[in-house]
């Protein structure tokens, strides 16, 4: 039976569930970037919950969920960091052992997270879908609840939580710009948005060098595609299929970006937020001043949901040692 997708009734009840665990996340509003979008820009500073991404608010809200014989198996995902570290962090507030699969190159910053959390790293496979096929091989063998990046109703309900509280403090917003990765995240903003006001639109951002959801997205089906880009939060070979339905009927539309305009604009948001912004959280900025797409959101109030923080030494200095982008400084 194909997994249903969560309802707002489901994003409200995973509020109530993490509520006492994560603070709420700041809307801010910055003239420089008002300025150089040419149109009034609220940025949704996820970056700046407990691990440094929106993701928590997923893991917290499938680990309280999970029965006591499960919780006392323990849990098992494979990640590029960012959904790891939710895991790992559901894990440890409600005593959970838990296994993240993570490629062997994946950014250290969040490797060493996942490890001071409590969670056992098994760093193995050139990409994602190396680590994920170990994963899904290891829950088989050890009899752990395997977490899905994507395929899971209350992943994608918890993070939905980042765009009811954007639409409770800034309501009238007329688009929101969000990374996709495996698509948890633009999948619950979508569920929100269509609930709340279905005039809202809501467009996916992800890198031209990993262009997996997009391209299912944009031919009806699941395809795979090389993944190779720099920003691991938005990168993903292979589409995931709850997700990619939600967005289907729900997203507005889709904006690929080259990882060098991913960089230069993680350098423009370090600027002008003063926050640390990794590569993923910096796309929905890098698409808001794309040419392709500037022209829709002039004039509009428009959203960026700013996805995380956990940018590598690596990735910080190739980010400032690039000029702005052409139009940062008009």
């Amino acid at each position: 039976m194909p997994l249903q997708p969560p309802t707002l009734a489901d994003v409200l009840a995973a509020r109530t569930r993490i509520r006492d665990h994560l603070p709420r996340s700041p809307l801010r509003a910055y003239p420089a970037l008002d300025r150089m979008v040419g149109a009034q820009v609220w940025v949704k500073h996820e970056n700046l919950l407990p691990t440094g991404a929106f993701k928590v608010r997923g893991g917290i809200n499938l680990t309280s969920r999970l029965d006591p014989e499960t919780r006392r198996r323990g849990v098992i995902t494979a990640s590029t960091g960012n959904h790891g570290q939710s895991v790992a962090y559901g894990a440890h507030l409600f005593g959970i052992t838990a296994i993240v699969c993570v490629p062997e190159h994946a950014n250290p910053v969040k490797v060493e997270a996942m490890r001071d959390l409590g969670a056992e790293v098994i760093c193995i496979g050139r990409a994602f879908e190396e680590a994920r096929a170990h994963c899904e091989a290891l829950a088989e063998e050890r009899g752990l609840r395997y977490i899905h990046a994507g395929n899971e109703p209350d992943l994608i309900a918890g993070v939905a939580t980042s765009t009811l509280e954007l639409l409770e403090d800034q309501p009238d917003i007329d688009v929101i710009l969000v990374p996709v990765g495996g698509g948890t995240g633009a999948s619950g903003a979508c569920i929100v948005a269509r609930a709340v006001r279905p005039s809202i639109e809501v467009i996916g951002v992800q890198s031209a060098q990993s262009p997996a959801a997009h391209d299912s997205w944009r031919a009806g089906e699941m395809v795979a595609r090389p993944n190779t880009t720099t920003a691991e939060g938005v990168a993903t070979g292979t589409a995931f299929e709850l997700p990619q339905r939600i967005m289907r009927e729900l997203l507005t539309d889709f904006a690929v970006i080259e990882d060098r305009e991913l960089l230069r604009a993680t350098r423009l948001m370090i600027e002008k937020t003063r926050t640390l912004v990794e590569p993923a959280g910096a796309a929905p900025l890098a698409a808001a001043l794309d040419p392709a797409l500037a022209p829709r959101l002039r004039g509009r109030r428009v959203a960026l949901i700013c996805s995380g923080a956990n940018i590598s030494p690596a990735q910080l200095a190739e980010a400032m040692a690039l000029p702005g982008p052409a139009r940062g400084d008009a």
